[in-house]
């Protein structure tokens, strides 16, 4: 056998801080708490983002929406339409960052304009599926990645029912869209309920295999979820999002007044505005407020909540 070398501990340290990850441990004060709740809770968390923006993000009400990695196309509208709607009612969306659904609510999320928290299976500074590192790199600039694996760590195949108790633990409410009849979404989905945290599942035809799991899971109890309102109404109380606005900001208060105007579709809308890059989030903000709703083929109308420009 050959001699065996002393470990560069300096060496190491350098190469965990030119990676660009944070770590905070269990006794550490910015240990995300919902975690503590686990029966083998992480040693430690690894981190790509800013520490003080997760506690933020952390601090408010969040949601999980997990999901098939092969989903249908329905099912990833559905996911990326709550992330969205979650997101702009500053609920805060976790999922896992995987193929499908997942990467669909991460990707609303941030149309929204808010913030998202993907858990790896991997190191966090380790983009799995590696065709996600730009969306790797827009989660961890506008929102946080984590993982209990330190940085460089290549995700295997234990990982992801191991991240799975993560991605329950710091939800308050765990959202299936699709799911095979045994998959890593019911895993999380049954953690959750082991630690109080209510479950939801968007249910679908008898007849399709994604949805047999999810039509299961409201047969047993869970909430059936249809849209971001469903799950805002079991987050934060039926109707508590939509209060009386008394005014809205002046970019929303142009788009709404584009749709009263008859401008029904995103394409219409942003081209009749200067800056048209944030109509599908303020659509949304609107949508939640009920001063504007979406019709079959994706077209908008006014809606019955009454509003006005706040003053400026």
């Amino acid at each position: 056998m050959g001699e065996l070398q002393r470990l560069d501990t300096a060496a190491v340290l350098e190469g965990w801080r030119s990676s660009g990850v944070t770590t905070r441990c269990r006794h550490h004060a910015s240990y995300p708490g919902g975690l503590a709740r686990l029966p083998d809770p992480p040693a430690a968390i690894h981190l790509v983002g800013d520490p003080s923006r997760l506690d933020a993000l952390l601090a408010g009400p969040t949601a999980a929406i997990v999901g098939a990695r092969r989903c249908s196309a329905d099912g990833a509208r559905i996911a990326r339409s709550v992330g969205r709607g979650c997101s702009a009612a500053g609920v805060t969306v976790v999922s896992g960052m995987a193929l499908g659904v997942d990467a669909a609510a991460h990707e609303g999320a941030l149309e929204a304009g808010g913030s998202t928290v993907a858990v790896l299976a991997g190191g966090p500074d380790h983009p799995y599926p590696a065709r996600w590192r730009a969306l790797h790199g827009e989660i961890g600039l506008r929102g946080a990645v984590i993982s209990e694996l330190p940085p460089g760590t290549a995700s295997f195949r234990w990982g992801f029912p191991a991240r799975n108790r993560l991605i329950a633990a710091l939800s308050q409410m765990v959202v299936v869209v699709e799911a095979a009849e045994r998959s890593g979404s019911l895993i999380t989905a049954e953690i959750a309920a082991d630690l109080g945290i209510p479950v939801g599942a968007v249910p679908g035809s008898p007849d399709r295999a994604l949805s047999r799991a999810t039509n299961e899971l409201i047969r047993d109890g869970s909430a059936l979820i249809r849209d971001a309102t469903d799950v805002l109404d079991e987050l934060l109380g039926a109707g508590a999002h939509r209060r009386e606005p008394t005014g809205i900001e002046a970019d929303l208060a142009e788009v709404a007044e584009l749709v009263g105007r008859g401008f029904g579709s995103v394409a219409q809308i942003a081209g009749a505005m200067a800056d048209g890059s944030g109509v599908p989030a303020s659509l949304t903000r609107l949508e939640l407020l009920g001063i504007v709703e979406r019709r079959a083929g994706g077209q908008y109308v006014p809606g019955t909540t009454a509003w006005k420009a706040a003053a400026p």
